[in-house]
C-alpha cells in the first residue's frame, strides 16, 4: 500500500468553528455546511504536512462561486487538488426535497468545475418525535437522487453515516443501503462511535467503497483525534483497507483540534508509516 501515500487528503474543516450558513435557517436551499475559516491558510498547512488533496464543505465551496479563479489559484499555489466536497440533506421530507437536491446539484456543476472527484453526503434527519418507519427507505431514495445529482455532473457520489442520523449502528446503514446504489464513504470515528465494528464493515461494504475517512477517537471523555492516538484500532483498519484491496483516496480530518496544522501533521506522519507497514 506504499504507493497510496500519493493519495493522501486532508478536510479543512478544522481551522475554524463549524457550523451552517445562517441563511439556511429560513431557506432551506441555502443550507450548507461552512468552516468559518481561512482557507489560504488551511490548504498552506495541509500541503506543508504532505497531503496532496483537500475536502471541503459545500458552502466553502459555494463562497467561491464568483471567485473561481481566485479557489483554482489558492490550489495551484499549494499544489493541492480539489478532490471532495461534503454536503449534507435531511432526505426525508418531500415538501423541502426539491430545494435540497437543488442545492446539491448547485454544489455538484460548480465542484466538476475544478475537476473534483468526490461528493460526500451525509444526512438523513432524525424526527424530535423519532424515526418512523418509513424514513430510511426515504434516505435511500432520496441518495439514489443525490448519485444521479452527481453522476451528471461527472462526480462520485458517497453516504457518510453520522453520528445524530438515521445512519448509526450496522442494521440502520444496512437499512438505508437497501434502498440505494450509491458509494460508502466510511468516517471510522463515526462508526465506532456509533458502535459498529469498523474493520468488519470495510469487509462487509468493500464493494461499494472507494474512498474514505479516517478519524480517530477516544471515548472519556468523547472525541475525535489524530490518528494513532485515542481508542480505535487504527492499525486494524489499514488491515482491512489493505485485505479488501482498496486502493481510492484516503482523506484523514478532525472536527476541532487546537493546533490544526499540528493534528495534519500527527495524522499524516501515522498513515504514512501505517501504509509502508501494511
Amino acid at each position: 500500500m506504499q504507493d497510496m501515500v500519493a493519495k493522501l487528503a486532508y478536510h479543512a474543516n478544522c481551522w475554524g468553528p463549524l457550523g451552517g450558513h445562517p441563511v439556511g435557517v429560513t431557506s432551506i436551499g441555502s443550507l450548507t455546511y461552512m468552516t468559518f475559516a481561512d482557507m489560504e491558510e488551511a490548504f498552506a498547512d495541509i500541503a506543508a504536512a504532505g497531503y496532496s488533496g483537500v475536502e471541503i464543505f459545500d458552502g466553502n465551496l459555494l463562497e467561491y462561486a464568483d471567485r473561481k479563479a481566485e479557489l483554482k489559484a489558492l490550489l495551484a499555489d499549494n499544489g493541492l487538488e480539489l478532490l471532495a466536497v461534503y454536503s449534507g440533506a435531511n432526505l426525508i421530507f418531500p415538501d423541502i426535497a426539491k430545494e435540497e437536491f437543488e442545492k446539491i446539484r448547485r454544489v455538484a456543476d460548480l465542484a466538476a468545475e475544478f475537476d473534483t472527484m468526490h461528493l460526500v453526503i451525509g444526512g438523513g434527519a432524525k424526527r424530535l418525535s423519532g424515526p418512523r418507519p418509513e424514513d430510511r427507505a426515504a434516505v435511500g431514495a432520496g441518495l439514489e437522487t443525490c448519485r444521479e445529482i452527481a453522476g451528471r455532473s461527472g462526480l462520485e457520489a458517497h453516504y457518510h453515516p453520522h453520528l445524530t442520523t438515521l445512519a448509526e449502528a450496522p442494521d440502520e446503514i444496512a437499512e438505508i443501503f437497501a434502498h440505494t446504489e450509491i458509494h460508502f464513504c466510511p468516517d471510522t470515528a463515526h462508526l465506532a462511535a456509533g458502535g459498529c465494528d469498523v474493520p468488519a464493515l470495510i469487509r462487509q461494504w468493500a464493494d461499494r467503497i472507494t474512498y474514505v475517512h479516517l478519524k480517530g477517537l477516544q471515548s472519556e471523555p468523547f472525541g475525535f483525534t489524530p490518528l494513532g492516538q485515542g481508542d480505535l484500532d487504527m492499525d486494524a483498519i489499514v488491515q482491512a483497507l489493505k485485505d479488501t484491496q482498496f486502493s481510492g483516496w484516503i482523506t484523514t480530518e478532525l472536527d476541532t483540534w487546537p493546533d490544526p496544522a499540528a493534528g495534519a501533521r500527527a495524522s499524516y506522519d501515522w498513515l504514512k508509516a501505517a501504509l509502508a507497514k501494511a
